[in-house]
């Protein structure tokens, strides 16, 4: 798990996920622990690739409870809560 100690950081891990390095663990610290999952458009439906994965399928069964409890966070929101201070 990582530990993103700046929004330019966290930036640079987003723009190097791609369909090989599609999911990222990280931790800030003052907020908690986050997992990142890039969701490209493929041919494929993700149906196909958690059937394949069951790593995948698991934690979209997760995120989807968690989104169904109210747990989830949009990253517009995610981004406006952090501030420098976080970082630091």
């Amino acid at each position: 798990m990582g530990k993103i100690l700046s929004s330019e950081e966290l930036m640079k891990y987003i723009s190097n996920m791609n369909s090989e390095n599609s999911v990222f663990q990280f931790s800030i610290p003052g907020k908690g622990k986050f997992t990142l999952v890039l969701q490209e458009e493929d041919k494929q439906s993700i149906k196909v690739e958690a059937e394949k994965n069951p790593e995948l399928k698991l934690m979209l069964k997760e995120s989807m409870e968690q989104y169904e409890n109210g747990q989830g966070m949009t990253t517009t929101e995610l981004l406006r809560s952090l501030s420098k201070k976080d970082f630091m």
